[in-house]
Order: structure tokens, then C-alpha cells, then sequence
């Protein structure tokens, strides 16, 4: 029977084999490139010397300097004031870029005294020419001897590491010319020195040239001509040949979608048999409604840090009088904007998926409302710790523990090794209830058995690929660190994740009746393979500049670029997915889920503009080699991260509570479902179009012009062109918390308490 045949019988035949064969193909093949990127960044990371010697031979620091320099980066919270190589936070510089600038400021003076006697400023255009030409010859020159293990650094490179140590210490004395960290951070000589060493050597590593080839360790990012930094001609070169792999992509997916009329959301001819059990909910399905109390929650704590940190951007001097900076400094909040975000989003998920796969059984498995208790109050731990925890750590309470109790420091990873440790127990503890309720044998209808086997392998997914955030410590070379950390922030997020949200929308699409079973394992299938033929080689898109070679840069620009294929279908999709959600003929028992439906068709858009359009312009390597770390960077990123992930964790809460609440209780939550619905996509529309897209576009104007250092300077920052555009993020800051934060709280203890009184009433009633 073909797959089209599907229609004329009850139940679904099964679907071809080559639909699993084709998903593991691409996994086996794509996890392939993958590990030999991951193992290629072991071997060509730039090198940390034993020694780093002056013109005359002394040592200056040593390697130890270096790596203890890098864990006083990670252990006063700087990747979440600047970066290094474009990776971490936008209140403060790249530390690495502006390093390298000074450095390269001092060589120039350095020869225009020894040729002409002169200062720099003071030379004419040709012999400024001359002498720019010259640095760049002395500054990409490698004097890294890997016999003896040792740099040797010239007379002004010497100079330059000297000088900044005073220049970091007044950097880090002042909080309204920092983004606002603690008044006079780091005031320790020898803290200071090994700083400045670590920084040093990331300068050296980005402009010295890597054996062999005429690029540096970082492909010449940053961009600073005056230095010899431009874009390496792979840059462009696979750019444009990448762009030629995403059009044969989409013609290859427009085909098969005009060939195989039965992909995507088919609902034609569909009759509506939910599948969900009738009557109250059950005791385990009760308990997971304060999951949701707990995520509205955590989502309001997010947006009111992630808007102190705006502040932080637009007035770093001062909170409306308050100096926030002595209690709350910017790289603490933004620690918090961050890990709330992943905490509130994966809790939804989770809660989410415990609630579909009860729904999968008849009976209930005793115990196990106790074992979802147990799992919320593991989670309060965790979260509460980790958060308490960073505050400490940032604060210096700590001590020496505060890698594993405080905060790590690698940006999205920065809660204490502790901590993580007991979130993929939590994780892992959680996997077990979801295949005690959702393993296939024990489904009370046999036709979900496939659906449920897809969900629990996403789900099985979920703590197995957090594990790598384990594999490194503080002192790890940081091409290495930065290579196993978007193992986590785009693999697991951007591909499991996404894998896992495909698999609970197309479940709960199964199990409300709005679509067959092979609609939705099809969805799933494509989605797959779709998503993991881009999305595994092309995580090395992040991996650009950070210490990996012309290899990665040539396999992720050809791979990055087949990720925007399956997000451009949105468009292809949109009306079938709207009739799927309307279902046959309007049927008005689909009325009380309209507000789930709303946040999934909102995950569809901002799926296309945040991660589709967004994500495609700046992944692009030589657009990455001018934006990566402007303000490009979170316009992306919070498109993508609120307007997909965040609108599904929200549809996933308003589902849940729609299903374990009274019509009665309904009516009074849905005013405020309602008004979260507009307040979140005008709110973040308004931050995106008002603030972050123009702030970026002007910034990288500005990268073009006068160099990255120049763009990611507090000089840049306090012009007062970018405190306007900064100041102009307030508006949909305010819609987002005050018409999407608040009503959704709200709406969430409305629904745990109507819930909890229901209960009662049922339990006492004859």
C-alpha cells in the first residue's frame, strides 16, 4: 500500500524503513565531520608556551600565567562583560581585539621613532603607510619556538604587555566605564599580571601567523588593518559557494514537497478523535501544574535582570540613582538573564513532556505523583543553588570554590561544575518517569507506539548531549573549551532541542485528534533529517575564529547554510499548519486550546525571522568575520531563543493548564493568556526593531570603518547616537514585562490554584 493510501483505510500502515535508515545516515555522516572538527581543534589550537621571553630574552610570564590568567577571566564573571575572539557579553570591550590594537599602537611607535624619529601622530600619510606595512610584518611574524616551547615577543610587544597591566587596572576600577561591573574588581598586582598575560596571548594568537599558512590561529579576526588583520579569502570564497548549497537545498526540498503531496501538516479529509482521556486530571497530572507556576516565575525574573542589563548598556553609571553595580553588577544580571532563560524554557519542556506521556496510559504508575514532588523540589535546589551560587561567586565569597559551587565563568555554562553534575542527574531521573509512563509496550493505544519511540529517543537526548559540559575545566586551552561548549549551546539547544520540541508538538497534535498518526511521524522524520544534515557539521559555524583552521571554515559555511532549508518550509506550511490547528471544519472542541495554537504559530514566525532570517546573516563567514559579538549577536538571539523556544515553552504551559482547568476556571485565566500572547510578540518585535537590528547594523558600519576594537569599545558605547538606540530598547522592554511577564504569571497561579480547589471539591464531593 502507498503512503497516499493512507486515507482509505482506519488505521495508518506503516511508513517505509528508509525514513529511520535516511535519519541515521545523516546522524552517522554528520556526527562524523563533527568529531573530526572537534578532534582537529585538540591539535591546531593555538599553542600556550612554557615561556614568554622579551627581545632580550627575560621571562615575562609563562604558561602558568596564562592559564591562571583564564580562570581570573572565568572567575570574575568577564565573559559576561566582554570577550575574547567575539564570544561572550557586549558591555564591555573584546578583550583580545583591544589587547591587540594597544599592542599593535605601540610596534608603530616603536618604529617611527627608530626610522623617523617621530612620533606616529606626527608622520605624513606615506610614512605612516610605511610604518602600518611594518607592523604588520612584525606582528605576524611567529616567533613561537616550539623546541624549547617558547615566545619570544619584541621590544614593543614586551612594551605593550607591560603598559596594559595600568591600563586593565583603571578599567576595572570604575563601573560607568566597564558596562557596570563591582567598583575596582581586580585590584591584586599579581591577579592583574596574569590578566593581562592571558589577554596577551590572545592578541598574539590573532595576529601571529599559524605555521605554514599566511592567516593567524583565529583566521585574522579581529578585523584591524592597521595590524595586517583582514578577512582570509575563504572567508569569502565559501561564503559564496555556501550560498550556492542552500538554493540546491531548497530546490531539492521544494521538489520532494510538490512530488509527495502527503508531507508536511496534512489535515485534508482528517475527522477529529482526540485521543486524550476524558474526566479530571489525575493526581500526577495535577502535580505538574507548579512546574508552570515555577517557569512564569523564573520568566518574569529574566526579564526584569535582562532589562536592568539593558540599563546597564544605556546608563552604565548609574540605576536611576541607585549604583545597582555594588549589589547586582552587569555580569552577575546578565549570568541570571541567561541561566533563567535555559531554566524556565527546559522546565516547561519537561513538565510538559511528563504531562504527554501520563496521556499516553490508562492506568497511572503508582508513586508516581510522589516522584514528580520529589523531581519539582531536585529542580528548586538546583535552580535556586546555581543562581545563589553565581552571586557568590561573582561576588568573591567563595574562595577556591568557586568553580565548583560559584560561577564557572564560560558564558551559558556558568553555573557551578556541582550544579551540574546534579542537573543531568535531575535530567536523567526525569527520563526514567517519562519512560516508566510513555515506553511503547505500555501505550493504551497501539498506534502511538512510534511517536512515543521518537519522543523518548529526543527526550534520552536531552541529559546524554549536556554531558560535554563536563569535559573541560578553567584552565583548558580555550579553542578547546569554546569547541565542546557549542556542543551544548548549539547542538543541544539549537539541534536536540529542536528536535525534541518537534517531537512534543507533533505528539500533542496526535493526542488532541488534529492530525493522523503518519502526519505527525512524517513531521517528525523530515524534521530530523533536515535539522541534522545542517545542524551537526554546521555547528562549526561558531568555531570560525577561535583557534580552528580553513578545514572547519570550509565543511561548516557548505553545512550552516542547510539549516535555514527546513525553516524557509514554514512559509510552504503555514496555511496547512493553521488548518491543522482549526481542524475539520472549525470543530469548536478545539476552541480552548486557540491560545496554544497562537504561541505555535508564533513559534513558526519568529522560527523563520529570528533563526531563519536572523540566523542566515550572520552565519555567513565573511559577514561572521565583521558581526560576530555586535548586536547582531542577541538580535539573533533573542528572536530565535524567545520567539521559538520561549513560545513553545509558553504554548506548553498554556496546553497544560487549558487541560487541567474547569471551563469555569478557564474563562478567568484566558484574559490573561490572551493579553501575555500580544505582549510577548509586540513586546519583543518593539526590542528587535526599535533597538537590537539597528544598534547591530550601525555597529558593524562601524567595524568596517575604524576596525572591531574600535566597535566593541566604551568609546563606541558612549556615543551618544548608540545611548539613544539603547535607550530606545525601553518600550518593548516595558510591553514584555508589564503585557507578557506579568499576565503570565498570573495566568499560571490562576490555573494551580483553580486546580488545587477543584480537587478538593471533587474529593469531597458524595
Amino acid at each position: 500500500m502507498s503512503e497516499v493510501a493512507q486515507h482509505a483505510g482506519k488505521h495508518d500502515p506503516a511508513l517505509s524503513p528508509w525514513w529511520l535508515r535516511t535519519i541515521l545516515i545523516v546522524m552517522v555522516a554528520g556526527f562524523a565531520g563533527l568529531i573530526a572538527i572537534t578532534t582537529l581543534a585538540y591539535r591546531n589550537a593555538p599553542p600556550i608556551p612554557a615561556r614568554v621571553t622579551d627581545a632580550n630574552g627575560a621571562t615575562l610570564f609563562t604558561g602558568q600565567d596564562i592559564r591562571n590568567g583564564q580562570e581570573i577571566f572565568l572567575k570574575y564573571g568577564l565573559m559576561d562583560n566582554g570577550s575574547i575572539w567575539g564570544h561572550g557579553a557586549y558591555l564591555g570591550p573584546d578583550f583580545a581585539a583591544l589587547a591587540l590594537h594597544r599592542m599593535g599602537q605601540d610596534t608603530a611607535d616603536a618604529l617611527a621613532q627608530k626610522d623617523y624619529g617621530k612620533a606616529m601622530d606626527a608622520l605624513d600619510a606615506g610614512q605612516k603607510a610605511a610604518i602600518q606595512a611594518r607592523t604588520a610584518v612584525e606582528l605576524k611574524t611567529n616567533r613561537y619556538d616550539p623546541t624549547d616551547d617558547v615566545l619570544h615577543l619584541t621590544a614593543a610587544e614586551s612594551r605593550a604587555f607591560t603598559q596594559q597591566q595600568a591600563h586593565w587596572r583603571a578599567y576595572f576600577e570604575l563601573p560607568a566605564r566597564n558596562g557596570g561591573l563591582s567598583p575596582g574588581l581586580i585590584k591584586k598586582p599579581e591577579e592583574l599580571r596574569q590578566f593581562t598575560a592571558f589577554v596577551t596571548w590572545a592578541a598574539w594568537a590573532s595576529v601571529a601567523n599559524r605555521p605554514g599558512t599566511s592567516a593567524s590561529y583565529t583566521m585574522n579576526f579581529p578585523y584591524d588593518p592597521s595590524v595586517g588583520n583582514i578577512p582570509v579569502s575563504g572567508a569569502l570564497l565559501w561564503s559564496a559557494l555556501s550560498l550556492l548549497v542552500f538554493l540546491a537545498g531548497i530546490a531539492v526540498v521544494l521538489l520532494a514537497f510538490g512530488k509527495f503531496e502527503y508531507l508536511g501538516w496534512i489535515s485534508r479529509g482528517h475527522e477529529i478523535r482526540p485521543h486524550l482521556s476524558e474526566g479530571p486530571p489525575s493526581a500526577a497530572q495535577r502535580a505538574l501544574v507548579k512546574f508552570f507556576v515555577a517557569v512564569a516565575a523564573l520568566f518574569l525574573v529574566q526579564c526584569l535582570v535582562g532589562g536592568a542589563v539593558a540599563h546597564y548598556r544605556a546608563d552604565p553609571g548609574s540605576f536611576y540613582g541607585f549604583q545597582l553595580e555594588d549589589l547586582f553588577p552587569s555580569n552577575l544580571l546578565r549570568t541570571w538573564h541567561l541561566q533563567t532563560a535555559i531554566f524556565w524554557i527546559a522546565t516547561s519542556y519537561v513538565a510538559a513532556a511528563l504531562y504527554l506521556g501520563r496521556s499516553l496510559r490508562r492506568d497511572e504508575p503508582r508513586s508516581l505523583a510522589l516522584w514528580i514532588h520529589l523531581l519539582f523540589g531536585a529542580f528548586v535546589v538546583v535552580i535556586g543553588g546555581s543562581l545563589l551560587g553565581e552571586w557568590a561567586g561573582i561576588l568573591q565569597w567563595l574562595g577556591k570554590w568557586w568553580f565548583w559551587l560559584g560561577d564557572q565563568g564560560w558564558e551559558f555554562l556558568e553555573l557551578g561544575r556541582l550544579w551540574q553534575y546534579l542537573l543531568i542527574a535531575g535530567l536523567m531521573i526525569w527520563f526514567a518517569l517519562l519512560w516508566r509512563m510513555a515506553r511503547p509496550r505500555d501505550a493504551a493505544n497501539p498506534e502511538v507506539r512510534p511517536i512515543a519511540r521518537m519522543f523518548l529517543l529526543a527526550a534520552l537526548a536531552i541529559p546524554v548531549f549536556y554531558i560535554p559540559a563536563l569535559f573541560f575545566t578553567g584552565t583548558t586551552n580555550y579553542t578547546v573549551v569554546d569547541t565542546w561548549r557549542f556542543w551544548i549551546i548549539h547542538l543541544w539547544v539549537e539541534g536536540f532541542f529542536e528536535f525534541f520540541a518537534t517531537t512534543v508538538v507533533a505528539l500533542t497534535f496526535y493526542q488532541l485528534g488534529l492530525t493522523r498518526r503518519n502526519v505527525a511521524l512524517r513531521v517528525i522524520y523530515l524534521d530530523a533529517i533536515l535539522y541534522f544534515l545542517g545542524g551537526l557539521v554546521g555547528t562549526g559555524h561558531h568555531w570560525y575564529f577561535t583557534g580552528q583552521t580553513g578545514f572547519n571554515m570550509a565543511m561548516s559555511a557548505m553545512f550552516s547554510v542547510l539549516e535555514v532549508v527546513p525553516l524557509t518550509l514554514l512559509t510552504l506550511d503555514a496555511w496547512d499548519f493553521v488548518r491543522t490547528t482549526r481542524g475539520q471544519g472549525g470543530d469548536t472542541r478545539l476552541h480552548g486550546h486557540k491560545w496554544t495554537f497562537l504561541f505555535l504559530m508564533a513559534v513558526g514566525f519568529w522560527n523563520f525571522v529570528g533563526a531563519g532570517m536572523f540566523g542566515f546573516l550572520i552565519n555567513l563567514p565573511i559577514v561572521s568575520y565583521y558581526e560576530v559579538g555586535t548586536q547582531l549577536t542577541p538580535n539573533h538571539g533573542h528572536a530565535a531563543l524567545m520567539g521559538v523556544f520561549g513560545m513553545l515553552a509558553i504554548a506548553l504551559m498554556v496546553f497544560v493548564l487549558r487541560q487541567t482547568s474547569s471551563d469555569g476556571n478557564w474563562r478567568g485565566i484566558e484574559r490573561y493568556v490572551r493579553v501575555a500572547f500580544w505582549g510577548t510578540n509586540i513586546g519583543l518585535a518593539m526590542m528587535i526593531l526599535m533597538s537590537l537590528f539597528p544598534s547591530g547594523v550601525l555597529q558593524i558600519r562601524d567595524v568596517i570603518e575604524h576596525g572591531y576594537w574600535h566597535a566593541r569599545s566604551v568609546e563606541y558605547m558612549s556615543l551618544p547616537r548608540s545611548r539613544m538606540i539603547e535607550w530606545l530598547r525601553l518600550p518593548g522592554d516595558l510591553v514584555f514585562i508589564v503585557f507578557g511577564a506579568v499576565p503570565l504569571l498570573v495566568a499560571a497561579i490562576k490555573g494551580y490554584l483553580g486546580m488545587r480547589t477543584e480537587a478538593r471539591r471533587t474529593t469531597t464531593s458524595p
